[in-house]
């Protein structure tokens, strides 16, 4: 089993090298512009479209055969998503393209790279990080995506194939809870506080509710300033977000490798939709719009691949509200959980709760012809889930 790994590397150009690699883009952005207006927008297959257009396409804009192979491709991938969306594919921009092994090659004895332009073949020098020369290391990339940023600046997109273990089969299961007033909450005790990202977001929508103010309404050297200020502070909270995130997921892939254990998390799809339709406060929304738990389910995702753990995504109903002894819907109020069965009465932690529903869900899935949920005790006549009870 192999995973992709990408790495993105900052090129350091000189002007003519820029201009070459500018140029190159906006020939592949018209490529793919001219693909998509003229082959028949029912074509998805790259290699259909290909031989419709090929010829043509490499005359008028002056690409390399390979490029313009890539640019099908693109074009392809593109409508095959937005297909998949219900939508159309509108235009390309010429902010990048993409380089397959003959337009693309990595020198690890000097750190460079070469690119195949629509002028000359350049190489050109990149900002290797630690971390960049660690991945980079022994390795043979084929291919790469040559991207212009938001800073104006033009970096590389290299990607890595690594081969990877194949998924632990066994009947451990981690759950996890994911949620804002605790960004995550495992089934074994441990959880991680999101009182210091709320209180990092709150401090940063008051720096910027505070200079976008100043900047409409200052003097012009005040605008400036605030203009200034708002460009060097972009970035930060989702910087902190994403650290946080990593920091979060890799405890929790190593403790289910050390445990040799598999993960299940529930699958929050479709929460802001839910969530938004609710009346709430303007505070409220914004931070509930801005809880990345998709980014961290990500995570765990392609750290799961790289460190052969299966990560399993459960249906996310009533998990915060059955209690995980009896299966029987309790009481939840903030952070604590009451079972109203008497025969149980459990109390405790809500997150820990909901972390050991998703434990059994998990279980339900890695044992299918019997799971740990067909040992818990269901007495008649009382209240219980109905996404629970459909498993039984």
């Amino acid at each position: 089993m192999k995973q992709v790994l990408t790495l993105v590397v900052k090129l350091q150009l000189r002007s003519e090298q820029q201009q070459l690699i500018a140029a190159t883009a906006t020939g592949f952005a018209s490529a793919c512009n001219s693909i998509n207006r003229t082959v028949n927008p029912k074509l998805t297959n790259r290699n259909s479209i290909q031989a419709v257009c090929y010829h043509e396409i490499k005359k008028e804009s002056g690409l390399t055969a390979n490029h313009v192979v890539r640019a099908c491709a693109r074009v392809a991938a593109n409508r095959l998503t937005a297909k998949q969306k219900g939508k159309e594919v509108k235009s390309f921009k010429p902010t990048s393209f993409d380089c397959d092994a003959r337009t693309f090659q990595f020198f690890e004895e000097d750190w460079t790279i070469s690119i195949s332009t629509t002028g000359k073949r350049v190489r050109c020098p990149i900002r290797a990080s630690n971390y960049h020369k660690g991945k980079l290391s022994g390795q043979t990339p084929t291919s790469a995506q040559i991207c212009q940023h938001r800073d104006g600046e033009w970096y590389a997109h290299i990607q890595i194939k690594n081969h990877v273990p194949s998924p632990t089969k066994t009947k451990n299961v981690i759950g996890v809870d994911l949620g804002r007033r605790e960004i995550a909450k495992t089934s074994t005790n441990k959880g991680w506080d999101g009182k210091a990202i709320n209180q990092i977001r709150d401090k940063y929508s008051r720096a910027r509710s505070s200079l976008q103010k100043k900047a409409t309404q200052g003097t012009r050297t005040t605008r400036r300033r605030c203009r200034n200020i708002l460009k060097r502070l972009s970035g930060r909270e989702r910087r902190f977000q994403q650290w946080l995130n990593h920091n979060i997921s890799k405890q929790i892939v190593a403790e289910a490798k050390a445990t040799k254990s598999i993960i299940a998390i529930e699958d929050l799809t479709g929460i802001r939709d839910r969530s938004n339709s609710k009346q709430r406060s303007k505070t409220e929304r914004r931070r509930s719009n801005s809880w990345a738990f998709y980014q961290l389910r990500t995570f765990l995702k392609y750290k799961g691949i790289k460190e052969g753990v299966e990560v399993v995504a459960i249906p996310p109903a009533y998990t915060s509200q059955t209690c995980h002894c009896c299966l029987h819907i309790g009481l939840r109020t903030n952070k604590q959980f009451k079972c109203i069965n008497k025969s149980c009465g459990w109390l405790g932690d809500a997150d820990f709760n909901g972390a050991k529903m998703i434990e059994l869900w998990g279980c339900s899935v890695s044992q299918p012809r019997g799971s740990e949920l067909l040992s818990c005790t269901i007495e008649p006549g009382l209240l219980k889930a109905p996404s629970v009870l459909a498993s039984l």
